[in-house]
């Protein structure tokens, strides 16, 4: 399992900071090339540049939050919050078999298996 993660272009965890204007405050903003790719996917969606989606992200936060703490975070779990959306939705569109449920990463009558395996300490 870990070959495919190890195996990933470097170029996508690779960071990247861009400028961005928020409240008229040009501000920068250090994040995965990935991270980029994927804001830049939901404001093709929303119909808007990737910079006014991050503006509207802080905006919306800062309203409901009252402050704004690690924002730079707060992005890389939308865009992980975001995919997951995504692929539920995918699964929701799959055809179900009458009376069985699955589940991500599952067969009907198994136990559904996790997407990514657990975290195990080894002692050495």
């Amino acid at each position: 399992m870990c070959e495919y993660f190890v195996k990933a272009d470097p170029i996508q965890y690779e960071q990247r900071s861009r400028t961005v204007r928020i409240r008229n405050v040009l501000t920068s903003i250090r994040l995965e090339n990935m991270v980029w790719d994927i804001l830049a996917e939901m404001a093709e969606e929303e119909g808007c540049t990737t910079n006014a989606l991050i503006a509207k992200f802080h905006d919306e936060i800062l309203a409901h939050r009252g402050e704004v703490p690690n924002f730079a975070s707060f992005l890389r779990v939308t865009s992980m919050r975001y995919l997951r959306r995504c692929l539920m939705n995918l699964e929701k569109q799959l055809p179900q078999p009458a009376g069985e449920v699955v589940r991500m990463g599952g067969v009907p009558g198994q136990v559904p298996k996790p997407l990514v395996a657990p975290l195990v300490a080894v002692r050495r």
